[in-house]
């Protein structure tokens, strides 16, 4: 643990230290604001080798964040550039493509989750605007006019002017906080890995639609030993799911091949296999008396268009430049004319990209030949209009809206 004694106040008490929490403790850094940053997991356990096979889609303009706050360099040759997405309903005729102009860039960056934990925490350490507070959570959070005080279950009390909550799905200040959730469950389960593949992916992620649920392959960077690797999210009803997370290997791979339909040929498995529940929500307030909710606190979304991440990178960029504008206006980071620019700002872009992924999510669920065939006229149609595919590409790199500084190049 790293850190101060317990009269030391800093501006913001994030708790939750994950990939969205300590990304927002190192932008906050970066504008002059401190933080106390507290989580409950060991960092050495998170970035144990095997811990965590999931991989994310960085869209362009979180690697915009990254590379602003310092952490290109680290980051630069561990990431995957995805030069294109293809998707198709169930490999039949009439897939879409999306390839940006040469000048453009690549459409993101696949990250192994591991290797952008060990940045930020690397950067971390090495952050005096940063007090870092771990294997140890808050037992007891008092907001009130004059700032935040956060009791820890080791007995530290920390005192801050706002508190953020990065605690995840499960947060437990915006529960208390009594924020009223939009939630369902897909009744689906996303069964997560990493394959080895006979022939290169050349940078294509394929995003292929089953009426049972989509199947996502996203590129990943050669092993060391030069095989080539991507990672599955494989969506399965949860009805199904049981009987899948007991197949054994051989079995698995033989059904994920038989989805594939052999565009990287010869498979087998490239980490442990993992599975979560798909389920969708959405807070109806991001913040509250000296209170601001991000990442997956205020919205969990399904993983089919990779967004989530980058909505919770999105609501850093937002808080980090309302806050120092503020700050720079002589306000206090816990001011409430602050926070409310901080919702309106985040509210409607947010709900727009979780519907658009919802929709997607029950449109190509509709299992049929007609509602398949009405899908392909779509896709073929989408396919042949070049200012529509700019549309979903600025989407999917995340540069459409009005993009807060720190998300720009």
């Amino acid at each position: 643990m790293t850190g101060n004694d317990s009269t030391d106040k800093r501006d913001l008490v994030i708790l939750g230290g994950g990939l969205v929490g300590m990304t927002l403790a190192l932008a906050a850094a970066r504008a002059g604001i401190t933080s106390h940053v507290v989580d409950r997991a060991d960092p050495a356990e998170l970035t144990a080798e095997g811990a965590d096979g999931r991989a994310s889609a960085i869209s362009t303009a979180s690697w915009n964040l990254f590379a602003n706050i310092g952490l290109g360099d680290r980051l630069d040759s561990l990431g995957c550039p995805i030069e294109a997405i293809a998707v198709t309903d169930g490999m039949k005729p009439g897939r879409l493509d999306f390839r940006p102009r040469a000048d453009e860039g690549s459409l993101g960056r696949m990250f192994a989750n591991r290797d952008l934990r060990l940045a930020l925490f690397e950067a971390a350490r090495d952050e005096p605007a940063i007090a870092w507070h771990t294997r140890t959570e808050a037992v007891r959070r008092d907001r009130g006019p004059y700032g935040v005080a956060v009791e820890l279950s080791d007995g530290k009390v920390l005192k801050g002017s706002l508190l953020v909550a990065a605690e995840g799905r499960q947060s437990p200040t915006r529960d208390e906080a009594g924020f009223a959730l939009a939630r369902w469950d897909y009744r689906h389960r996303a069964m997560v890995t990493a394959l080895y593949h006979e022939k290169p992916h050349q940078g294509v992620a394929w995003e292929i639609f089953y009426p049972a649920g989509p199947f996502a392959l996203l590129p990943l960077l050669d092993a060391p030993d030069g095989r080539h690797r991507s990672a599955l999210v494989w969506t399965v009803a949860e009805k199904d799911a049981a009987g899948v997370i007991k197949l054994p290997d051989a079995v698995f791979l033989a059904e994920v091949a038989d989805r594939m339909h052999g565009v990287f040929g010869a498979i087998e498995l490239a980490a442990p296999r993992m599975s979560y529940p798909l389920r969708f929500h959405h807070s109806g307030k991001l913040i509250g008396e000296r209170l601001a909710v991000i990442g997956d606190a205020a919205h969990g979304m399904h993983p089919i268009a990779g967004q989530g991440l980058n909505l919770g990178l999105r609501d850093v960029g937002v808080l980090v430049e309302v806050l120092a504008e503020g700050m720079r206006l002589g306000l206090e980071p816990g001011d409430a004319q602050l926070l409310a620019r901080y919702e309106k700002w985040r509210s409607l872009d947010t709900f727009m990209a979780m519907s658009v992924t919802d929709g997607l999510t029950r449109l190509f669920g509709i299992p049929g030949r007609l509602p398949s065939a009405a899908r392909r006229l779509g896709m073929g149609a989408v396919q042949r209009l070049p200012m529509l595919k700019r549309v979903f590409m600025n989407e999917a790199r995340g540069m459409s809206g009005k993009l807060p500084a720190l998300l720009r190049g």
